[in-house]
């Protein structure tokens, strides 16, 4: 659901304060919708990736373990190694810093990371040559609101050699704005079960 257009003129005072509001709105709305529902959603979304990306032969992807009602891509993962890709998971290694990749397949041993999260337990580290990114909302512009750490946008910063980021989420958590500061980093290309959108940068 959009906010008003009084809402885009100004920035909230206390910014930190609305994006905490609208986060938890966004996730208590997805959680909402039924397990059928998002499996729908998902698959719709899994239709326009494979859109976007018909040929990921020599390409390293990265995913993400979902969470919190997020679109479930685990099954597309597991797809890409026959037909010529390689999977990844992000892994927080620390506080305030970027992440970690490592490949990824299904029946490798997981272990829990933050907030609870699974992520590859071995494995190599590798440069995503695609990094698909959760969202929790998202704008016209292509700006992302996540959880609020700051892990993705400090791993973005500092990659640069990569073909594409790709947010990944439900159209009905666009807003119109997230109010992007200097930290945040703009999506190449969002996809949603009904839309792909790409941003000139």
């Amino acid at each position: 659901m959009f906010d008003t257009a009084e809402e885009q003129e100004q920035p909230p005072y206390d910014l930190k304060r609305w994006r905490h509001t609208q986060r938890n709105r966004l996730i208590e709305e997805r959680l909402y919708l039924s397990p059928e529902i998002r499996s729908f959603y998902a698959r719709q979304i899994v239709e326009k990736l494979n859109q976007y990306l018909p040929d990921v032969k020599g390409l390293t992807i990265s995913g993400y373990w979902p969470c919190k009602g997020e679109p479930d891509l685990r099954p597309w993962l597991n797809s890409l190694p026959r037909r010529g890709a390689r999977a990844a998971l992000p892994v927080v290694i620390a506080k305030d810093e970027p992440l970690n990749f490592r490949t990824w397949r299904e029946g490798d041993p997981l272990e829990r990371g933050v907030w609870n999260i699974l992520h590859p337990a071995e494995g190599s580290n590798v440069l995503p040559d695609v990094t698909i990114v959760p969202l929790v909302g998202f704008d016209s512009s292509g700006y992302r609101l996540g959880y609020g750490g700051g892990y993705f946008d400090r791993t973005l910063a500092v990659t640069h050699d990569r073909r594409a980021i790709i947010g990944v989420g439900y159209g009905e958590s666009e807003l119109l704005t997230i109010y992007p500061q200097a930290h945040d980093i703009p999506m190449d290309v969002i996809v949603t079960q009904t839309q792909i959108r790409s941003f000139e940068r």
